[in-house]
């Protein structure tokens, strides 16, 4: 699936794009980043339990996010975008997208974790419905909680 957004294009990750999304990550998150083998096992499991998408700009990735689905749950398992890119509603973007592709699975329930330090992400998953319903304390290290959210997109 491919959508496009004024000068944005969100499609389908492929592995050729795993060294600039593995940048990105590295970039953005310091202590914990995914590696390439983690991008590499998301892309092993499209189309069976997950949907991995790239936000394209000008022929550059700037943001990627991966869905994972089974059964009527759907996990929002990474959405990101580059800090020269932030703040013009890419995550927002994406996480439309992922969120159509859930629905297109028939997921009743979509849950993901934030990091509890992550206020522009954390209000954006609040503002989109998500409910907080748990904490992991020290999930992300000893000083980083893990906010656990809930969003019902069926009452089924």
């Amino acid at each position: 699936m491919t959508v496009e957004s004024s000068a944005m294009t969100f499609r389908a990750m492929q592995w050729w794009d795993i060294d600039a999304v593995v940048a990105i990550e590295q970039n953005l998150f310091e202590h914990d980043p995914w590696t390439a083998e983690m991008f590499w096992s998301e892309l092993a499991q499209v189309p069976e339990s997950r949907n991995v998408w790239v936000a394209v700009s000008a022929n550059e990735i700037v943001g990627y996010g991966s869905l994972r689905f089974v059964g009527n749950e759907g996990d929002i398992n990474t959405i990101a975008v580059s800090s020269m890119n932030q703040r013009q509603g890419i995550g927002q973007q994406l996480y439309d997208v992922m969120e159509s592709a859930a629905r297109e699975h028939n997921v009743r329930n979509l849950f993901l974790e934030v990091r509890s330090d992550n206020q522009s992400a954390h209000a954006m998953y609040v503002k989109a419905g998500f409910e907080q319903i748990e904490v992991r304390r020290g999930y992300y290290g000893s000083a980083v909680d893990a906010l656990v959210m809930r969003k019902r997109l069926s009452n089924d």
